[in-house]
């Protein structure tokens, strides 16, 4: 049995992330690094922090340099299905660097009987589709893209995210609302009611942290404007936390 050490950097920011690295802590002959991008001011951080960073690495280059510098061996992508940028950089880098990279990729929402869904494939085709839908809108896709939603004057926004948006960032007319999932389906309904809101904007982020949305929305039969996931890089992929570890065994 070799005493060999592998070194893995597990890129997230997301649930499933912080219960990964938790989990490789445990494991033999295993040494984890969590990078967090740091887009939420109080992300949900690992057990034990003695390896954990959060920020970017500057570009494609500045992760290559990093993998080198710190000699790793194994790269996990278990970033935001909507985190498209990092996870291009993550390809390129593991490439150029030769070393393993596996995505954890949640599965997508899938529309079901009773669903009244209006697939997109971007905010910029989001925006076009509400004129007319509803007057009243539930905005829950965070507050990186709320801007491409500021010129729509004539609807009312109930825009729910984590953190509070950066102040001179453009945003739609309406309200914040600052939470953090998950919810449940009688929170939502009670939201929906209260708000007296006509729609829902979300992205397609898969999980159960916010399905609740789509499960109150479908009993109210209220329209989803279904933001679809950008493309993923090709490569090895996975659904869960449970079949990233069993990959691991492997290597």
């Amino acid at each position: 049995m070799s005493n060999y050490c592998k070194k893995i950097l597990i890129l997230g920011g997301t649930a499933e992330a912080t219960a990964l690295y938790d989990r490789v802590q445990t494991m033999a002959n295993i040494e984890a690094i969590a990078s967090f991008a740091g887009r939420t001011q109080q992300p949900v951080t690992p057990k034990d922090p003695a390896a954990f960073r959060i920020g970017g690495f500057g570009g494609v280059q500045g992760l290559i340099d990093y993998l080198k510098q710190q000699k790793i061996d194994i790269l996990i992508d278990v970033t935001h299905p909507f985190a498209a940028q990092i996870s291009d950089h993550a390809a390129i880098a593991a490439n150029e660097c030769g070393i393993k990279r596996l995505m954890v990729v949640r599965p997508a929402w899938e529309k079901v009987p009773g669903d009244n869904w209006v697939e997109v494939d971007s905010h910029s085709q989001a925006t076009m589709v509400l004129s007319g839908l509803a007057e009243r809108v539930f905005l829950t896709i965070g507050r990186q893209e709320l801007s491409a939603y500021a010129e729509l004057k004539d609807i009312w926004f109930l825009m729910r995210m984590i953190d509070p948006p950066q102040p001179n960032l453009p945003i739609p007319r309406g309200e914040l609302l600052l939470q953090r999932g998950p919810f449940s389906v009688i929170d939502e309904l009670s939201i929906l009611r209260e708000y007296q809101l006509g729609a829902i904007v979300s992205k397609n982020s898969g999980g159960d942290a916010t399905y609740a949305k789509i499960v109150a929305a479908r009993e109210l039969k209220l329209p989803v404007v279904m933001v679809q996931r950008p493309p993923i890089p090709m490569g090895e992929t996975v659904a869960d936390i449970e079949s990233a570890i069993a990959w691991l065994h492997q290597q």
